[in-house]
């Protein structure tokens, strides 16, 4: 009996990428914020691409508090979004076509977001990436790392608490 020969490559990143892309766009605050997301296999880094409208103090000059915050939120639920997607357009359980007509799952809600900011964001691009530290039916808790220069060198990072949509009853 002989195998079904495996999609190819290009058409797999094809729908992964389009899977994300519906994703993000579902949020309309994510392109007022000008964030972007850079995939590689099912991890995410998240990019607040620099506009100067994001400069809270213009005399340092450094990125607002709230924009900052913002992004580290939009990373974790972005992420959060992610995890359950994945293994669906992975399973070829969700239809791309579903996707891309706005039939998205819905995302996690925010509990509560603790924002430590260590240093200035300087006026530069900057990227975040989230790790969930609890993902449960009900309840799921992310910590996020933002970065500019150096990966190790943080300028800001936060914990923050979601609660899980329901699934769709069948």
């Amino acid at each position: 009996m002989a195998r079904p020969r495996p999609e190819p490559v290009q058409v797999v990143k094809q729908r992964r990428d389009a899977a994300l892309k519906a994703l993000v766009e579902a949020v309309p605050y994510i392109s007022f914020l000008g964030i972007t997301f850079d995939r590689r296999g099912d991890e995410l880094t998240a990019v607040l691409n620099y506009d100067e409208r994001l400069i809270g103090n213009p005399l340092l000059p450094a990125l607002h508090g709230g924009a900052t915050a913002a992004f580290l939120e939009v990373t974790a639920i972005i992420t959060l979004g992610w995890s359950q997607l994945w293994p669906q357009v992975e399973s070829g359980s969700i239809a791309l076509d579903d996707l891309t007509a706005g039939n998205l799952p819905r995302l996690p809600k925010t509990i509560d977001m603790s924002v430590d900011y260590l240093r200035s964001g300087l006026p530069r691009d900057a990227y975040a990436r989230a790790r969930i530290s609890r993902s449960g039916r009900r309840y799921a808790s992310v910590h996020v790392s933002a970065w500019q220069d150096q990966h190790d060198k943080l300028f800001a990072q936060a914990t923050g608490h979601f609660l899980m949509p329901r699934p769709p009853q069948a």
